[in-house]
């Protein structure tokens, strides 16, 4: 590849049918921090998080009505009046509004993928969403899931890690995802006179904060570093969706909200360092040591260059990226330019085989076809295998081939490339898209492929099933 179709295909999403190769593609990716709009019109009727939050609280308020009602039918059935609807048609109406901030989202999101004019600032968010990864296997995150992704991580994609680490971990979506809502402290003021000190103190956040979102694993830190990691985060929950009753946790329901009530009194020792009791601060202080940690600082630089130069980095580029983390205390940008001006990044030969959600971006915006609503974009992204927003695990999606490279992976990439050119009422020519997507670069086995179509749906079916469009 070429320097301009590295620009556009490794660190963006994919070169637009009418794209002009940069003369300068390095100063091209960096100075798109400057014209990042984190709110594009694409997300503009997407509901904030506070409006999807309230609107979880209330259907998990809903739902627990309708158990309560289902149970009474069991027992009486002249208890339900002939005109409603039965307890199960309604639990399933209720879930299906949930669901539907879910198909916006994702309708939204490819919708801002495709249009953008900033496609590395747009791939770095879907980075760090897959790094702070949540799943909508729950209902409370399927319908928080789209928020997020816009609320959470898009405004902070281009200040400092440490502000993104926060956004992130107090998030309704994450509170609920690892189950940090249903946390108490045993010695906490509800722990002791609701639950007799027998209260629950969960665990999972404070792993995944230090195993997946900050330092790493085998780093040093031992299962008492997430005990008491686990102890100073209680306290955070939702508001009606979590530990406690709104005089426990006076705020809106489905609000990511600190409540002392929960929060387990006391010192903390993580890593070695004392922590004071500070109520909401004492996790605080903790997350704002991880996020500038030597070992965190070496993570993220590992799968920056993982995702964007090779499955296996670069040592050197690693080391550039780390040491630009740690010079600037977690500043992103001065990360991101220091991961651009990494040699091995330019290296012609394309070294990442992109992922479905990659790949179907990178069509839509050659076609520069505008994305069809969330249920058939859902649908589409679960064919290829690769949910939006589903991952399952708090690890989130394999950024390497082996994951997504497979004969049968292939094989629905090329039904769906056909799908998605059917579509289009007036094809462009796939020979002349061909070079424009590739102007330097257009392989010979690609360009003959193309030439032997029987119409131009089947040549630009080929042309995104070719090697060279299946990786970047």
């Amino acid at each position: 590849m070429a320097l301009a179709e590295i620009a556009w295909n490794r660190f963006g999403l994919g070169a637009r049918g009418d794209a002009v190769p940069p003369a300068d593609p390095r100063r091209w990716l960096v100075d798109q921090f400057d014209r990042w709009n984190p709110r594009p019109p694409a997300l503009g009727g997407i509901a904030t998080s506070g409006v999807a939050g309230q609107a979880v609280a209330q259907a998990r308020s809903e739902l627990r009505m309708v158990r309560q009602e289902r149970r009474a039918a069991m027992t009486d059935a002249a208890a339900m009046p002939m005109a409603a609807d039965p307890p199960d048609i309604c639990a399933a109406q209720i879930r299906r509004g949930v669901r539907q901030f879910y198909l916006d989202g994702v309708a939204a999101r490819t919708a801002a993928a495709v249009a953008s004019d900033t496609p590395f600032v747009e791939r770095l968010t879907h980075f760090w969403s897959n790094h702070f990864a949540v799943s909508a296997d729950k209902l409370e995150v399927t319908g928080l899931a789209a928020a997020f992704e816009f609320d959470a991580i898009r405004p902070h994609v281009l200040g400092r890690f440490h502000d993104l680490l926060l956004a992130v971990e107090h998030h309704p979506a994450m509170l609920l995802y690892l189950d940090q809502a249903q946390s108490v402290g045993p010695d906490s003021p509800f722990g002791q006179r609701r639950m007799g000190g027998r209260a629950g103190l969960n665990e999972n956040l404070a792993r995944e904060i230090l195993e997946l979102h900050t330092l790493g694993v085998r780093t040093g830190y031992a299962q008492a570093d997430v005990t008491e990691l686990a102890r100073a985060l209680t306290g955070w929950t939702v508001a009606g969706l979590g530990r406690g009753g709104p005089r426990i946790v006076p705020r809106q329901p489905g609000e990511a909200v600190f409540a002392p009530a929960l929060h387990q009194p006391g010192g903390r020792q993580i890593l070695g360092k004392r922590y004071a009791e500070g109520g909401a601060g004492q996790s605080a202080a903790v997350l704002a040591d991880l996020a500038v940690h030597p070992a965190t600082a070496k993570h993220i630089a590992t799968k920056l260059v993982r995702h964007f130069i090779a499955d296996d980095p670069p040592p050197a580029a690693v080391a550039r990226v780390e040491q630009a983390f740690l010079s600037s205390r977690g500043d992103l940008p001065t990360v991101y330019r220091a991961l651009v001006a990494a040699p091995e990044g330019w290296t012609t030969a394309p070294a990442k085989f992109r992922t479905p959600w990659e790949w179907t971006v990178a069509t839509l915006r050659a076609i520069d076809a505008p994305a069809t609503e969330g249920r058939g974009l859902v649908n589409l992204f679960a064919q290829l295998g690769q949910p939006i927003w589903r991952p399952g695990q708090p690890i989130g999606f394999d950024d390497i081939a082996a994951s997504w490279a497979g004969p049968d992976a292939l094989m629905r990439r090329v039904e769906a490339a056909e799908r998605l050119v059917g579509r289009l009422r007036e094809p462009p020519d796939p020979r002349a898209l061909a070079t424009r997507l590739f102007p330097d670069s257009l392989a010979s086995a690609t360009a003959a492929a193309i030439a032997r179509a029987e119409s131009p749906a089947q040549g630009l079916a080929l042309l995104f099933v070719a090697p060279q469009f299946l990786r970047r």
